[in-house]
């Protein structure tokens, strides 16, 4: 499925108009805006591309109600529990957090380990043979999972901790279709480090 779209650059900093109209509760990036509607949050855009194009190319979430249930489940655990103790492994404000944090980034990449070998089956992806809506929500983190790796030498995925997932991210790092998308892991190193700095001499000042 290829869908002509532009892309729009936005500087959070200085938040556009269109930005502060198409999404006034959130005021944050993604945004679709489709026939002259917006649609925020970027699950909620993966789910409405897939139903306002359909039948221009496979289907990303599956026709089955319960494994699309099931899906949708591990898209939201992906969001509210992995990508939550990630963060928290290094942004957490003492030891202690931070701890903790990469406890729980443990305990959930194990869960989505057996997320995986039970959504795909033995084939390559969480969709089966071809990408779907489980695989692009957890595919948006692997730039930043390669980021992180060389800003604090952690590795999301291993091939001794979860080989599945460990040999799934070279696998969809690897389409074409996500080489075109998925920002360069060091241009996010570069930009991680800068919000450190203004960070840190926020704190500074106080």
């Amino acid at each position: 499925m290829f869908i002509p779209a532009t892309n729009v650059e936005e500087d959070l900093k200085n938040k556009s108009e269109l930005l502060l109209t198409s999404n006034p509760v959130h005021q944050k990036v993604p945004v679709l805006i489709h026939n002259g509607k917006p649609v925020s949050e970027s699950q909620i855009i993966v789910q409405y591309i897939d139903e306002a194009f359909a039948g221009t190319g496979p289907t990303l979430l599956p026709t089955d109600p319960y494994e699309r249930a099931i899906a949708r489940f591990w898209a939201a655990y992906v969001d509210d529990k992995l990508l939550a103790s990630w963060l928290q492994s290094f942004r957490g404000k003492t030891e202690e957090e931070k701890a903790e944090g990469l406890k729980q980034t443990l305990v959930a990449v194990e869960h989505m380990e057996g997320a995986f070998k039970d959504c795909s089956k033995g084939k390559p992806f969480f969709g089966g043979d071809s990408v779907g809506y489980l695989d692009i929500t957890l595919g948006c983190l692997i730039s930043w999972a390669h980021a992180g790796e060389k800003l604090y030498g952690f590795r999301f995925f291993d091939a001794d901790r979860s080989p599945l997932l460990n040999a799934w991210m070279e696998r969809f790092g690897a389409l074409d279709a996500a080489k075109k998308v998925l920002p360069d892991a060091d241009k996010l190193v570069e930009y991680a480090k800068m919000r450190q700095a203004e960070a840190a001499a926020a704190a500074s000042n106080n």
